[in-house]
């Protein structure tokens, strides 16, 4: 705790203060400058200082990587010391990627995977302004609304939508799930403000991404909700092998109106017959 609070002082307006702050923090052993930036609560001038001053560059790139509350902005000045596992940690943290000192500081890095400019590629890609405007039309039916949302997000990058997409409220996440941008609409289901009904909307929508219908069913809160399980099942966009892995989790009522579904793939069907066919089996033994 002191030495969160000797970096906080060091940005006091008054410079007795933030000098003796200086001062003091020259006797601070690194280790403890790193326990601080292991916090969960750690304020962002801690992050910031761990960043420019630690002696161990490589340590203290691990450890503020680890801490999904880092900003990105403070990892940038140690992105070249991470390692590849630290990087794959950063990867899967979109909040960390709305930094867009963070994404070029890992574009200079020659080490990354195919995957990995992959992403960073799509998180300085164009936007695609027709596809972007067919989403708001799906997800907007008031036409004054419409318009008006379409207007703000056509203006956004890639990273300003992804941030909005963890950020925003409800209407927002309704036209960006839809994004043609794979990282802006992974980005809503990570918004800590996404409810379960939200998800269940989603589960439902046939012109979603295969992707975002795979990711939905790879959340284990989402797959508490049976309403979301027996949607994904019935939806025929859904990945076959994701239908066919949740299909065991269908009540029989509902794996009776699976086998009428015409729009879903035969083999799940079929697949849905077999099982009514041998609890009906086993129900008579």
């Amino acid at each position: 705790m002191r030495a969160e609070l000797l970096v906080v002082l060091l940005h006091d307006g008054d410079a007795t203060v933030s000098g003796k702050a200086h001062n003091a923090l020259l006797s601070v052993a690194p280790e403890v400058l790193l326990e601080a930036a292991k916090q969960p609560d750690a304020p962002m001038p801690v992050f910031q200082y761990v960043a420019e001053h630690a002696t161990d560059r490589d340590g203290a790139a691990t450890v503020m990587a680890a801490n999904p509350n880092c900003p990105g902005i403070a990892l940038a000045h140690v992105a070249k010391y991470l390692t590849l596992k630290s990087i794959e940690t950063v990867m899967a943290n979109l909040e960390m990627l709305t930094s867009r000192e963070l994404v070029d500081a890992l574009a200079e890095r020659t080490d990354l995977t195919a995957e990995q400019r992959r992403v960073l590629q799509e998180l300085t890609a164009e936007t695609d302004q027709k596809a972007l405007a067919a989403a708001v039309e799906d997800a907007e039916p008031d036409p004054i609304k419409r318009q008006t949302l379409l207007q703000r997000l056509a203006t956004m990058n890639v990273i300003e939508r992804l941030t909005l997409a963890l950020k925003g409220g409800r209407e927002e996440r309704s036209a960006l799930i839809r994004d043609s941008n794979k990282m802006v609409s992974r980005a809503v289901l990570q918004s800590p403000r996404l409810t379960e009904q939200e998800v269940e909307n989603y589960s439902n929508m046939a012109n979603l991404s295969d992707e975002i219908l795979r990711a939905i069913s790879l959340n284990r809160n989402f797959m508490k909700s049976y309403a979301i399980v027996r949607n994904l099942v019935n939806n025929p966009k859904t990945p076959m092998d994701v239908s066919l892995h949740l299909l065991p989790r269908l009540i029989t009522t509902d794996m009776k109106k699976l086998m009428m579904n015409k729009n879903i793939p035969d083999t799940v069907r079929s697949m849905a017959q077999k099982m009514v066919r041998q609890k009906h089996m086993m129900g008579q033994s």
